[in-house]
């Protein structure tokens, strides 16, 4: 036993290069994987230094002169700034705190369901959006909520709650709650698989010791397959608290026009516009390295406040 225990012990102390190649078969199935990581992800970033330099795309980015901070300085001074920096939080932390509950809860639900034939449709009907495109989606909205002959209007004229025409694509405060509830429309289906996955990993025979004691179907969801995911909806906060500062482009980009603006101009599609249509390249990027920053520093925050609440992290 003592010399197993050696052995053991011996073994972990085998050099890096040795365990690398035992398992040499195991790296090589990786290797395309890092290589694609780091072609299309950390080659690109030495763009970033176009955001400390005054672009210009005749001389490249080597050759481009340094500007240090200036770009930053311009776009914390821009009346826009306060504008699109606010419109950003609203809409990701709306989508936050309406998205990110309802797909634990429909997962819990369908759980629980006891009649299978119906698990199953509501599982069709609630993972079929997902697979819609963003500019249908939009195109959807659109008919919809048409101002004069959208069928919410027509529903509503017909109900006497409304007298002439729908006034929710050309309202500005409507705006938010537009492409918030048609995203979690669209994504609350797909995004409760792996709740699902997750609940389908719980020891039955708590439910069944439950079941004994006397507890209901309500007791056992809250007592045993909720505390059960709770790393899994930890360590999912985490990753969308990393992307708390972007907001779809291409949904806001396409839902906006000159009526919502002023609820609709993100920092992405600000971006996009000074960016590409302005060739405000130097500025573009400033704005962008911003973005991450802001994002790198949340997943950072919240990764730490759940490791001192005991919960899980990412590391």
């Amino acid at each position: 036993m003592k010399s197993s225990r050696l052995n053991t012990g011996s073994g972990n102390l085998k050099p890096l290069s040795y365990r690398i190649w035992e398992s040499r078969q195991l790296y090589i199935f990786l290797l395309p994987a890092i290589v694609l990581v780091i072609i299309f992800n950390y080659l690109p970033m030495y763009g970033v230094t176009i955001a400390f330099k005054d672009f210009k795309p005749h001389l490249g980015i080597i050759d481009s002169p340094w500007v240090g901070l200036k770009y930053f300085d311009r776009f914390f001074s821009m009346p826009m700034f306060t504008v699109i920096l606010k419109n950003t939080l609203i809409l990701s932390f709306y989508m936050l705190l309406a998205g990110f509950p309802l797909p634990i809860l429909l997962a819990l639900m369908l759980n629980s369901a006891s009649n299978q034939k119906l698990k199953k449709l509501v599982q069709t009907i609630t993972y079929a959006p997902h697979f819609i495109s963003i500019v249908v989606i939009i195109g959807m909205v659109n008919i919809f909520f048409s101002p004069s002959m959208g069928i919410v209007k027509n529903l509503l004229n017909s109900l006497g709650w409304l007298e002439g025409n729908l006034g929710v694509l050309i309202d500005a405060a409507a705006f938010p709650h537009l492409y918030v509830w048609s995203g979690v429309w669209q994504g609350l289906g797909w995004s409760s698989i792996i709740y699902l996955s997750a609940l389908s990993a719980v020891d039955q025979s708590m439910h069944e010791a439950a079941i004994i004691d006397g507890a209901s179907k309500f007791q056992r969801v809250l007592k045993i397959d909720l505390p059960s995911i709770l790393p899994t909806i930890v360590i999912l906060l985490i990753l969308e608290s990393g992307s708390i500062m972007n907001v779809g482009f291409e949904k806001v980009f396409l839902m906006q026009n000159s009526f919502n603006v002023s609820t609709s101009e993100v920092i992405n599609t600000y971006v996009y516009k000074i960016g590409i249509r302005e060739g405000q390249y130097s500025l573009s990027a400033a704005i962008g390295l911003f973005n991450s920053g802001i994002n790198f520093i949340m997943i950072l925050l919240v990764n730490q406040i759940s490791k001192r609440l005991g919960q899980e992290s990412l590391w």
